[in-house]
């Protein structure tokens, strides 16, 4: 097995892309998605972690983007054991569901959450029939540590995903410490579930997760989210906050074999940014420009890894912007 290394970034429809990155021509909802889909042939849907997505929203991912364009999926934040309010539920699903004293659907019957996977895998079929489904992106809140019981759910959820593949990110370090990290991994390998690694701050912290360089399936799966480690605790704070962080390429020059390793025994390799703020940067006239973290991170792993001779995809367009 050899892949090539596929670059993306976990959103295409954030404010500051829309802001500062697309052309003014290309701010609609289509316009948008194709124009990242001639620049890059991967993306993370993330407005599902907030609400079930609906077949024809899904139906038009699929229909604005080009063959051989793989779309990866965030669960539902039920899926993944966080709290939601009810209004986040389709209609038919509010009345069964129970409310905690904050007004939020949290706890609740596994016949119930086994619906949600239901309605939510059978909204994706566009995508799965035209063969751009990548993989739904499982990530678990810094609670769900590593015990008997979310070992059980990693497996029930598992077969709740009716044969899509399982992309899982945790976010408490139990799962990685030097007592569970041998066993999380074979647990994962020996039930077809892949690993997600992790570029994130090195805090130290029990909820940012170290960086283990490792695969799980034939896909290997890294998502970068900065190394801001003012900003990753703050209480309150906005994903644009949390993730504010331009790699410098000296960084990104440390996943040049990582990566190089990762896909040369995977089918299929990713690379994910979930930066998603802005930053200055020199532009070729020698003053300042606005880039949009996401892209402009991208860009430079892309050229790093091309400059280290990792395969890795090229656009179809040259990116602007970034």
């Amino acid at each position: 097995m050899s892949a090539v290394v596929r670059v993306g970034t976990c959103s295409w429809a954030d404010e500051l892309l829309t802001r500062y990155w697309y052309p003014p021509s290309e701010r609609s909802a289509e316009g948008r998605l194709r124009y990242y889909a001639e620049r890059y042939d991967t993306v993370e849907a993330n407005s599902t972690y907030y609400r079930l997505p609906a077949v024809e929203m899904v139906a038009r991912w699929a229909e604005r983007t080009p063959p051989g364009f793989v779309m990866h999926v965030k669960a539902f934040a039920l899926m993944t054991r966080h709290p939601v309010k009810p209004e986040a539920l389709p209609t038919d699903l509010r009345a069964e569901l129970p409310v905690d004293d904050r007004g939020r659907v949290d706890r609740m019957p596994r016949p119930l959450r086994g619906e949600v996977f239901r309605v939510f895998g059978e909204a994706l079929e566009p995508l799965r029939a035209a063969g751009k489904l990548g993989g739904i992106l499982l990530q678990f809140p810094p609670y769900f540590v590593f015990r008997e019981r979310s070992l059980e759910y990693l497996e029930w959820a598992k077969e709740a995903l009716r044969g899509d593949e399982m992309l899982v990110e945790f976010r408490h370090a139990s799962w990685l410490d030097e007592d569970n990290r041998t066993e999380t991994l074979r647990f994962l390998e020996e039930r077809g579930m892949t690993y997600v690694c992790v570029d994130a701050p090195r805090t130290g912290a029990r909820n940012v997760l170290p960086t283990v360089i490792a695969a799980t399936t034939p896909t290997a799966y890294v998502r970068f989210h900065g190394r801001n480690a003012k900003t990753w605790n703050v209480r309150g704070g906005s994903a644009a906050e949390r993730f504010d962080y331009l790699y410098p390429r000296e960084e990104l020059e440390e996943w040049a074999e990582p990566l190089r390793e990762l896909a040369g025994a995977a089918e299929n390799a990713y690379a994910m940014f979930n930066t998603n703020n802005r930053s200055t940067a020199p532009s070729p006239l020698g003053d300042e420009q606005v880039v949009v973290q996401g892209p402009a991170n991208a860009e430079t792993l892309r050229a790093v890894l091309a400059d280290a001779g990792v395969p890795v995809t090229q656009p179809a367009v040259a990116p602007s912007g970034a």
